[in-house]
Order: C-alpha cells, then structure tokens, then sequence
C-alpha cells in the first residue's frame, strides 16, 4: 500500500482525496518509481479542481511531473537506483501521476535525473521550467541571441516566467518582465530582470502593430497579451508560445508576420520527442542558476496540493511549489 491523491468524479464536479492504494492498481508500464517529488503546475490545477477538462478517466492520480528512483524495471535503459524525471506524456491527465508514493510507466517517458539537480530541484523546475527552456531553444534556434536586442516574459511571475527569466538573465539577454503583481518586482529582478511592465499594457485589445519594443519573447498567457506581444515584435523577430492563461484566443492580425517577418513558434511540452527532452534538462543543468531556485520555490505534502491547486488558478502562486509526496 502506499500513499495517493486521487481524483474522483461525483455528481456536481470532481473530489480528491488522500487515500491508501494497493500497488496492484497501478496502471500497466515496464517501469516502477518510487516518487519522491512532484510539483504543481497551471495544468495540475485545473485536474485536481475539475475546472478544466484535463482529466481524461477516473479516477485519476493526478500530478503531470514527478522525480524519484527507480524500483523495477524491464526497460534496457533504466534499472533499480536508477534516478529519473518525468514530464508530460499525459501523466496525470490519462496515466496515474506523480502525486503518490510509486508510479508505473512505459520507460520510454522517462529521462535520467541530471547529476546537476536534487529530486526536489528538479521538481522545482517541473515542466514550467522545462516548457520555459524549450522556449530558449526554440529562440536560440531562430537565430534570437543577447545581441539581437530585449526578450520580454509574459506571466513572469509564474513557474515558466520564473525559469525563463532566471535562464536567459543568465545567458546574457536584457530581459523584460510582465505581471500583473508589481509588489513583485524586488523578486523577479532577483531572477534577473532588467525591467518591468505592468501586465495592463499587453492585457488588452490593442493596435495590430505597435513600437517595435524586443527581438524575442516568451509568452505563457495567450489572447490579448500573445497579440499585443507580436504587435510589438522587431522586425526579424521571434515569439514562443507556450500558455494560455488569459485564453486560448489570439485576437491578432497577420501585420506583425507579412510587414515585420515575425515568427511565433509554438512551444509543446507534452509529446515533445526524448532527444528534445534530454536538450532541454541538459541545458537546464548548465545555464539554471540553482541559487535562484530556493528564491522561486515554496514546498508543500500531498495533503497542501487542493490548496495550492485553487491558488494557482487564481494567480496566487509565485514560482513554483514542489509536493514532497512522503509528507
């Protein structure tokens, strides 16, 4: 038996509870890990809330990342002791996640732990700080360098914004922060920031081009601000997207791609293919400042996941927050 926070349907929405699990009901995978780690992020919210249709059967063990050892294993790449990270792959969602004391998993879905970060680190990045390096790459990849001009961070206050803005500070970039929550800034120029804007100059409808203001941006909310984010874009320039906590809606005009030669490349963290995977925690482990974690993580047990799920809807969750699932 071990312990789990399970998801369950009833009548007027979804529950979860903390509750003892036979390790027979585990779902079918060729490798068992003894979890010691997982994380909450927006996605994880909307599961354990039943605010979004994450969630595909019940009942569920939500939790999309986790970090740990591995138990057993018939997979030719991993064996007992081994130490892995988990991102993605619909754990969570339509696999048994991270938010239990064991996992079992195809071992194709997993990737070893770099020796450069602790279970507990690694899950201070999770998949925000994981989403946020693909970004960097995909910048990186379409020629976006410190010297090309200023890189803005949408939602930089949260899980991606805060990697995002910890790494390319690092890498040299001038790196401008948008939030709605000014009370934050000693915290994000902590991170690295270089300047702040104030979330209301992206947040609503604007002009389909504006000021050309950076050459490169990370954006983790969508709708008006991913809009306003391309209206403002340097000719050449290059936006990710990788999140929609505004909305799924991008109520912008070609203008920024046909009179600017803007491009957006989309970010996926989910199904992202294994070499991608192993790129970005690689990269992770030489361009993190690991001092900035503890400056952008708080930790809860598995019974403190509801509260922070509810919290982190509401855009009240800095960083990021890791679960120690023994606790």
């Amino acid at each position: 038996m071990f312990r789990a926070l399970v998801v369950d349907k009833v009548d007027d929405g979804v529950v979860a509870d903390l509750r003892d699990v036979d390790e027979r009901e585990l779902p079918e995978g060729d490798v068992t890990v003894d979890v010691a780690y997982s994380t909450v992020n927006y996605k994880d919210g909307l599961a354990v809330t039943g605010r979004g249709p994450v969630v595909r059967r019940y009942p569920m063990v939500p939790g999309i990342d986790f970090a740990g050892t591995v138990a057993e294993s018939r997979h030719p790449d991993f064996s007992p002791g081994d130490a892995v990270v988990l991102n993605g792959w619909g754990v969570g969602e339509s696999h048994w996640g991270g938010y239990a004391a064991k996992a079992k998993l195809p071992g194709d879905w997993l990737v070893p732990l770099p020796p450069a970060f602790t279970p507990a680190q690694a899950m201070a990045i999770g998949t925000a700080g994981y989403t946020a390096m693909l970004a960097i790459l995909a910048l990186e990849h379409h020629g976006i360098s410190p010297d090309r001009g200023e890189v803005v961070v949408t939602g930089a206050n949260g899980g991606v914004g805060s990697i995002a803005v910890a790494v390319l500070g690092k890498l040299g970039y001038r790196v401008l922060a948008s939030t709605g929550r000014p009370e934050e800034a000693d915290y994000l120029r902590r991170l690295g920031t270089a300047e702040i804007i104030d979330r209301k100059e992206l947040s609503s409808p604007g002009k389909p081009l504006g000021r050309e203001r950076w050459a490169g941006a990370v954006d983790a909310v969508g709708s008006h601000t991913l809009a306003n984010v391309l209206a403002a874009t340097r000719y050449g320039g290059v936006v990710t997207a990788c999140g929609l906590a505004q909305g799924m809606d991008l109520p912008a005009s070609v203008a920024p791609f046909i009179l600017r030669a803007v491009t957006l490349v989309g970010i996926d963290s989910v199904m992202a293919p294994k070499e991608l995977r192993l790129k970005a925690w690689s990269r992770l482990a030489a361009d993190l400042p690991v001092d900035k974690l503890q400056t952008m993580t708080t930790e809860v047990g598995l019974g403190g996941v509801p509260q922070v799920a509810q919290d982190i809807l509401a855009g009240r969750v800095r960083g990021r927050v890791v679960v120690d699932v023994k606790r």
